[in-house]
C-alpha cells in the first residue's frame, strides 16, 4: 500500500513536533538542574549540605536572568584597579567584593606566583572559576571552603580586605553601626564590626541589584569564557590595562623586596645578571593575548567585553566612569559621581598607603616617566613593544623625551565596546 503524498507530510511534520518538543524539555530540565560538586574539577570538596542549598536556591537563576548584571575587573596589579573597584563600591546597589580569588590561590598555591607551572595555573583557573560562579550567585558560603582556619558557624575575621568593600561594612552586614553611622573607611571596618557573619553577607548580597567582582588573578579573558557564556550570570568583563612602564614603576615602589633588583638596576645604571625578566614580560604577553581576544571580537564576547585604560580613566575619570556604566546598562548614580569629585583631585599628601584611592589621578599616571631611568623604559619598550603598539602608548626615544610631559606618549584611541 502507497501513502498518499499528504500522509507522508503529516508524518514529517509530526516527528518535527516530536523533536522540538523534547529538545525544548531536554533544555529546560538543562537549565534548572542543581549543579552538583565534583571532585575532579579543581575545587576543593565541600559538604553535602552546600550541594543542598545549591539545589534549594535554584530559583535565583532566573532571578539573576532577569535582574542582575555581574560585573568582572579583569586588570593586573598596580594598573589602577583598586581605584576603578571604587567606582563601583560607591554605587548603592552594587555589592562589591575586593580579590576574594586572593583566598583561593594561597589556599590551593601558596606560592603561585613563583610558580611557572601549567598543571597549578589549570587547578588555580578551575578553582577560581567555581568560587566566581558561587559568588555572582550571592553564595558567601563558598568561600569557607578557602579561609583558613575554617569559619566557625560562618563567621570569620580573616576575610581579605574586607573593609574594601562598602557592603560588608554597613548594615545590615556591620550590625554594631548605628542608624545615623555612615561608611566606615577601610581601616576602622574590622575594629567597628568585628568577625564577618558570612550569612549577612549572602543576605546583603541578595539584596543588591548588581554584582562587581575585581581580580588580578587571572590572566586572561578567554580563561573567563565559560564564566561569560553562562546564560545564568550575565557576565560582563571590564578589562583594565595600563602601560608597563608605569606597572613596573608603581610594582618597584610598592613591592620593594620582590622588585629589589629593578631598584638596583635603577640606582646604579648597572642591569643585575639574574633580574627576573618575567615580571614584566609576563604582564606583556599576557595583555597582548587578552587583549587579541578581545579587539578580534569573537562571537561568545558580543556585548560582554569593554577594554579601558588606565590612562584615559585619569585624565577624564567622570566621562570614562559614564561609559563604562552606559555599557554595562546600570544607570550611575551620585554617590559615584561625588566620590570621583573627592577621590580623583587630592595631593600628594593625600595617599595615606600604596592601596590608596585619594590621588591626582592624571598626576598620578604620569608618574613613571620620572621614577624610571631611560635605560629601564627602553629596555620595557623593547621587551613590550607589541602590546605597547596594540594599546597606542608612544616610544620615548630619549630621556628628554621621556621627562617632557608637554609630549604625550597615549595615542588618542577609541575602544568600543563590544556590542
Amino acid at each position: 500500500m502507497q501513502c498518499s503524498w499528504k500522509a507522508v507530510l503529516l508524518l514529517a511534520l509530526a516527528s518535527i513536533a516530536i523533536q522540538y518538543t523534547a529538545i525544548r524539555t531536554f533544555t529546560a530540565k538543562s537549565f534548572h538542574s542543581c549543579p552538583i560538586p565534583n571532585p575532579m574539577n579543581c575545587s576543593l570538596s565541600q559538604e553535602t549540605e552546600s550541594a543542598d542549598r545549591l539545589c534549594d536556591e535554584s530559583p535565583t537563576f532566573a532571578y539573576n536572568l532577569s535582574r542582575k548584571t555581574h560585573v568582572l575587573i579583569l586588570a593586573t596589579t598596580r594598573s589602577g584597579s583598586s581605584f576603578v573597584g571604587q567606582l563601583f563600591n560607591q554605587h548603592f546597589d552594587v555589592f562589591y567584593l575586593f580579590e576574594p580569588l586572593y583566598h583561593v590561590q594561597y589556599t590551593l598555591i601558596p606560592k603561585l606566583t613563583q610558580s611557572k607551572s601549567t598543571t597549578d595555573r589549570r587547578v588555580m583557573l578551575g578553582a577560581s572559576r567555581d568560587l566566581l560562579r558561587s559568588l555572582y550567585d550571592c553564595d558567601l558560603y563558598f568561600l569557607e571552603n578557602y579561609i583558613k582556619p575554617q569559619p566557625v558557624n560562618h563567621t570569620t575575621d580573616r576575610l581579605f580586605r574586607r573593609g574594601a568593600s562598602k557592603a560588608l561594612c554597613s548594615l545590615p552586614v556591620c550590625e554594631s553601626l548605628g542608624p545615623i553611622d555612615i561608611h566606615l573607611e577601610e581601616g576602622d571596618c574590622v575594629k567597628k564590626c568585628g568577625t564577618l557573619n558570612l550569612t549577612l553577607a549572602t543576605e546583603s548580597c541578595k539584596e543588591h541589584g548588581h554584582v562587581a567582582i575585581k581580580t588580578v588573578r587571572v590572566p586572561e579573558v578567554s580563561d573567563l569564557r565559560a564564566l561569560v557564556e553562562d546564560p545564568r550570570l550575565n557576565l560582563k568583563v571590564i578589562q583594565l590595562v595600563r602601560d608597563p612602564r608605569g606597572i613596573l614603576a608603581s610594582r618597584s615602589e610598592t613591592f620593594r623586596d620582590t622588585y629589589r633588583l629593578w631598584r638596583i638596576w635603577d640606582g646604579t645604571g648597572r642591569k643585575p645578571y639574574n633580574l627576573d625578566v618575567t615580571q614584566l614580560t609576563t604582564v606583556c604577553e599576557d595583555f597582548l593575548n587578552s587583549v587579541s581576544t578581545g579587539l578580534n571580537r569573537p562571537p561568545w564576547l558580543k556585548g560582554k567585553y569593554m577594554l579601558v585604560r588606565y590612562e584615559d580613566l585619569a585624565r577624564n575619570p567622570m566621562k570614562k566612569t559614564e561609559e563604562i556604566y552606559g555599557f554595562l546598562g546600570i544607570p550611575m548614580d551620585s554617590n559615584v559621581e561625588r566620590w570621583i569629585q573627592n577621590n580623583t583631585r587630592g595631593d600628594r599628601s593625600s595617599a595615606k598607603h600604596k592601596y590608596g584611592t585619594v590621588r591626582n589621578s592624571a598626576a598620578t599616571a604620569e608618574k613613571w616617566r620620572f621614577r624610571l631611568s631611560y635605560e629601564i623604559v627602553e629596555f620595557t619598550q623593547n621587551a613590550c613593544q607589541q602590546v605597547l603598539a596594540q594599546l597606542g602608548y608612544k616610544m620615548a626615544a630619549s630621556e628628554e623625551e621621556l621627562k617632557n610631559l608637554s609630549i604625550s606618549l597615549v595615542e588618542e584611541r577609541d575602544f568600543l565596546p563590544f556590542s
